[in-house]
């Protein structure tokens, strides 16, 4: 009698991921697929805004699409990795953060556009520490926060003080460059882990004092620098000097409004061939999809962004562990912050000051900094249970 082969054979990669307990099958699939639309938008307006002046017919395209390789890269080392795990190794992260930001104020530093944000690797790359000081800060702010007080489900009172000296630390660093944009990011990282981790309103209403008592002391002593203060007076009234520091606000609405409802077209845009916009591959992005692909074109780009806080704020939600929760609702605040201060400034209704549009701006650790974002949101959807 013959006995029947057993097909011993391992599942294919197909077959794992199919099954229902897979990794894959539990990733955010619409998040990531708005991610990729926003990369995809932001690769072709890149093209667009550096093909005529960057070396080559392709502009910075190809630098662009390394960037966002490398990330796309990082993001999937994060997410494979359990986030209740990384509480471990947050202060590691962090300390490395700051390590960063110190080299950067050392000779080793290099100024661009006014701030001596920038450490130059050779080969026309550099980094920018600042943005990996995001991800840092907001994971030892919810690493502190994430333990409540005995008897409560508030965090002690130790923990919060930590939490503000670390925010302090970062973000004396970076004013130092100066970097007021990132500074501003990371004091909202600061506030929103500290609204999610649920302290007393007291404690937030005495913050906010603070730290407008901050603000009137940065103004009143004169402590932001010349083209700082010159941006805040063309938000005010950008008609003061149209040709001077005005010029920026004034040619952004140009290009946003000359698109009208459907756009330019891909490369048809008079105001980004002729670059009138400047920076507009990176921090004034948002109007060559206003002037190229028009109103629906830029609407298309938030609806994007969007999603993608909407599904962070629902991963946030379902989360079942303090700590998940506490990163994903901080990284949220992050993206949805930036992304109003960028295309704000791009129409009229914010002040200039130097933050990139997520997903969508060239820059290599910018890009970095969100896809790793990106990753931690995707490895607390895959293990939102907390420990048995």
């Amino acid at each position: 009698m013959i006995a029947r082969a057993v097909d011993i054979r391992r599942p294919s990669l197909l077959q794992r991921m199919a099954r229902e307990d897979s990794t894959v099958r539990r990733l955010d699939g619409l998040m990531l697929v708005a991610v990729a639309g926003l990369c995809v938008i932001g690769t072709l307006l890149v093209w667009s805004s550096t093909r005529t002046w960057a070396p080559g017919s392709t502009g910075l395209v190809k630098k662009h699409l390394l960037n966002e390789a490398v990330g796309i890269v990082m993001c999937g080392l994060v997410a494979m990795v359990d986030h209740r795990a990384m509480r471990a190794y947050a202060p590691l992260v962090f300390l490395m953060s700051l390590l960063g930001l110190g080299l950067v104020l050392t000779p080793l530093g290099a100024t661009i556009n006014g701030s001596h944000s920038w450490i130059l690797l050779g080969g026309g790359f550099a980094v920018q520490p600042s943005e990996f000081a995001k991800v840092g800060l907001l994971l030892i702010t919810a690493m502190l926060l994430a333990q409540p007080a005995e008897g409560t489900d508030r965090p002690r009172m130790i923990d919060v003080t930590l939490a503000l000296v670390a925010a302090g630390i970062t973000i004396g660093l970076v004013m130092l460059q100066p970097d007021l944009g990132t500074a501003m990011v990371l004091a909202v990282i600061t506030a929103a882990g500290l609204v999610i981790s649920g302290v007393r309103k007291r404690l937030i209403a005495l913050l906010t004092l603070v730290a407008g008592l901050g603000v009137f002391a940065v103004f009143y002593f004169q402590m932001l620098e010349p083209y700082q203060v010159a941006r805040f007076t063309a938000f005010v009234d950008p008609s003061v000097d149209p040709r001077g520091v005005g010029y920026n606000s004034t040619q952004s609405l140009i290009a946003i409004g000359s698109g009208q409802l459907l756009g330019k077209g891909l490369l048809g845009g008079g105001q980004t061939t002729g670059r009138f916009v400047p920076e507009q591959h990176t921090d004034f992005i948002f109007t060559v999809a206003g002037e190229e692909f028009g109103f629906l074109g830029s609407v298309t780009v938030v609806i994007l962004l969007g999603i993608v806080l909407l599904r962070g704020l629902k991963i946030a939600r379902e989360c079942e562990d303090r700590f998940g929760t506490l990163v994903a609702g901080t990284i949220v605040c992050w993206f949805a912050f930036q992304t109003f201060i960028n295309v704000g400034m791009t129409i009229g209704i914010m002040p200039i000051t130097g933050l990139p549009l997520p997903f969508v701006s060239y820059g290599g650790t910018a890009t970095f900094a969100n896809l790793v974002a990106v990753g931690l949101l995707q490895a607390i959807k895959v293990r939102r249970r907390p420990f048995a």
